[in-house]
């Protein structure tokens, strides 16, 4: 299907209810539009990569001379610009006669419009209609076929080559409206056939909004909390999908992003999301999980994990082996002659600050037995392990020893390896 034409936008309605008037080029009425920008500044032609309709109040004209006009119109026409459009009454009472002269000598549709319509409204019509016929006349088959919201949340996923008012657009075709301050985290899950769960969470999320999707192996979701929740968004999310999910799911929560931070950030969460769950579904847990419910973690309980596994297992497994090795090799070969339960010991107590009272109630040991199973790491290593110099080389250790012997065993069930 051929792009949208000029012809086609002016047909819009924000577009009609401006009243437009055709001043020049009429001749080029059915060249495509590519995209529909606004812009104040005298140097907007700098911004255009060539297809753009440009929408201004004529605010960058006022003060300049006629020869600065005509070097204005004729930029805009050396960039390819599709055409111009110039709000009048407001800042410009008429076309400067110049201005239609130019655009006449080049073929540039030039455009008045006499009755003020916000620029924004203008916007969203035209570049959601610009992507609705590009997303129809795709030729690439992709699994979702038409789901215009998977293939979304496919492409900034995949981190496919788009651009923030592709992204905007897009989402507003698929009903997604984050506001100002909101407040963006992705998600994803596990051992779910349908997006149920995540409409239950965003249900209970109250006010939130969100694009969801089921592909082949998870369902993927990118939630929009508002700028007046308060409290820590992440937690939300979670306890939400923990009342929310079924038991047997394992649901990952990215990280939380501006929505105004730009579609790089949209991708990073999600991104985030897929790569936790594969460490969850992958790596044994750091501490014992609960008995009944879903499985709910973030990228930011998991992040010492994705950082040792950025790049891939197989590809730091030598230097993972070699960490470990280093920092607990007495340790491990202890265990390997006496079974015991000392680096995982070690591991809770590292998490939770050192706090033999929180160690022992996760391990459902007495403290007694924690200070003797201690004392005996130390003995092992040589060294106290509540020293502040040691305690990021000793983490770091015993969750890659975690990581390298559970991707072990997820490659022996044929699980995914972290990409």
């Amino acid at each position: 299907m051929p792009a949208l034409t000029l012809r086609e936008v002016l047909a819009l309605d924000p577009v009609r209810a401006t009243e437009p008037e055709l001043l020049a080029g009429e001749s080029a009425l059915d060249r495509p539009v590519r995209w529909v920008h606004s812009s104040e500044v005298y140097e907007g032609a700098n911004f255009l990569d060539g297809g753009e309709l440009l929408l201004t109040n004529g605010f960058g004209l006022t003060d300049t001379d006629a020869e600065i006009r005509r070097r204005y119109v004729r930029e805009l026409a050396a960039r390819g610009a599709s055409g111009l459009a110039v709000e009048i009454g407001r800042s410009l009472p008429t076309m400067p006669p110049e201005v239609t002269d130019e655009a006449r000598r080049l073929g540039l549709p030039l455009l008045a419009l006499h009755r003020v319509v916000p620029f924004v409204r203008i916007t969203e019509a035209a570049n959601r209609a610009i992507v609705a016929r590009g997303l129809s006349g795709r030729s690439v088959v992709r699994p979702w076929g038409d789901d215009h919201t998977a293939a979304l949340l496919a492409d900034l996923a995949d981190r496919a080559a788009l651009n923030q008012p592709e992204v905007e657009a897009r989402s507003a075709l698929a009903g997604f409206h984050p506001g100002p301050g909101a407040r963006l985290i992705g998600v994803s899950v596990h051992g779910a056939r349908d997006v149920t769960a995540v409409d239950r969470a965003v249900r209970l999320l109250g006010g939130a909004s969100v694009l969801r999707a089921a592909f082949p192996g998870d369902v993927l979701a990118l939630l929009a909390l508002p700028g007046s929740v308060s409290g820590d968004p992440i937690r939300a999310v979670q306890e939400a999908f923990r009342t929310a999910a079924d038991p047997g799911l394992t649901v990952a929560v990215g990280h939380a992003v501006d929505t105004g931070s730009g579609w790089l950030r949209w991708s990073d969460t999600l991104r985030a999301a897929r790569t936790t769950l594969e460490l969850a579904l992958t790596v044994p847990a750091a501490e014992p999980a609960a008995p009944e419910g879903p499985l709910v973690t973030s990228a930011r309980a998991l992040a010492l994990e994705r950082e040792l596994t950025r790049g891939g297992v197989d590809a730091n497994r030598d230097r993972l082996a070699r960490l470990v090795q280093h920092a607990l090799g007495p340790l491990l070969a202890w265990e390997a002659a006496h079974p015991s339960d000392l680096v995982r010991t070690l591991e809770v107590h590292l998490r939770h600050g050192c706090s033999p009272t929180r160690t022992a109630a996760l391990l459902h040991i007495g403290r007694q037995s924690l200070y003797q199973r201690l004392e005996r790491i130390e003995s092992l290593l040589g060294l106290e392990i509540d020293d502040p110099d040691l305690l990021g080389e000793l983490l770091a250790a015993v969750c890659a020893h975690r990581v390298v012997r559970g991707m072990g065993a997820a490659q022996v069930r044929g699980l995914r390896t972290v990409a």
